[in-house]
């Protein structure tokens, strides 16, 4: 089964380099990496065309201008260019353990989504951890010890360790999702109304539940490690509340203005007149 990663990223290129190296270094490499962009500067723009050149799985970058929040809007330009049968979702200062992908499609089944877990990285040690760490479980360990990680259960790799099946909505993380592209067709995708940080994601998984979706979890495999970063700030997060309310209480799985929004529009047209719109290229 052919899987794409699709790393959602804006305006942080050092983390961003240290989640490309360790696609790049995956026990199962994807079959592709979109790098879902919403509006970074020139430093990205450099960094995609270095590691474009790099051995690797083809390497696209998705961008559209910067015009506010619009996370929901790039993630849907990527899954339409995605190729992948079977989709990953990561965040851009998300680093994953060389298992991350092969655990995924091996938790990977129709009629469910996957949620991933995540460890977190404190604000001391955060500049200098990278993929490297994550292969050594000596050195996870004096970090999680020392207080460098927290969540740090998650630090040790049991596969044989049973899922958990579930509809909850407790811990819905965008930063670490797995599901079928199918799936995120059926529902429209994520939903455009968001247009400021906070329930984007709770919202699509609401949508998925309705769609007839179940969640499945591992706390031990397909795990990343959370750069530390500053909260976002929630200025909007009481429209944001709505919109996920309104989600709960309607019967209706798709929302209103989603990936349907984009189909039949070129990448250049993706932001409007002004062509901005870069849409997939191979590195």
């Amino acid at each position: 089964m052919k899987v794409s990663v699709i790393v959602t990223t804006y305006n942080r290129p050092e983390a961003l380099k240290k989640v490309i190296v360790a696609l790049f270094s995956q026990t199962r490499s994807p079959d592709e990496i979109l790098v879902a962009d919403d509006g970074s500067g020139l430093q990205t723009r450099e960094l995609m065309a270095e590691l474009g050149q790099k051995a690797g799985p083809p390497l696209c970058h998705v961008w559209q201008e910067d015009q506010g929040f619009r996370l929901a809007m790039i993630r849907n330009k990527a899954v339409l260019n995605a190729k992948g049968e079977y989709l990953i979702l990561i965040d851009g200062d998300c680093i994953p353990t060389r298992f991350f992908v092969a655990d995924h499609l091996a938790l990977a089944e129709k009629g469910y989504f996957f949620q991933g877990k995540r460890a977190l990285v404190n604000q001391k040690i955060a500049d200098r951890f990278d993929f490297k760490d994550t292969l050594s479980f000596a050195r996870l360990l004096g970090l999680a010890l020392s207080g460098g990680i927290s969540n740090a259960h998650h630090i040790v790799r049991i596969p044989f360790f049973p899922c958990s099946r579930n509809r909850k909505m407790s811990g819905v993380r965008g930063c670490n999702m797995g599901f079928f592209k199918a799936d995120v067709e059926a529902v429209n995708g994520f939903n455009h109304e968001f247009t400021a940080w906070g329930r984007e994601d709770s919202e699509f998984v609401v949508r998925l539940f309705k769609y007839g979706l179940k969640r499945k979890e591992h706390p031990f495999r397909a795990v990343c490690y959370h750069l530390w970063h500053r909260e976002s700030k929630a200025v909007c997060l009481e429209k944001n509340e709505i919109l996920l309310e309104q989600a709960l209480a309607s019967p209706a799985w798709r929302c209103e203005r989603g990936l349907e929004d984009l189909k039949g529009l070129s990448p250049e047209m993706w932001d409007g007149p002004s062509g901005s719109g870069e849409g997939c290229k191979s590195g």
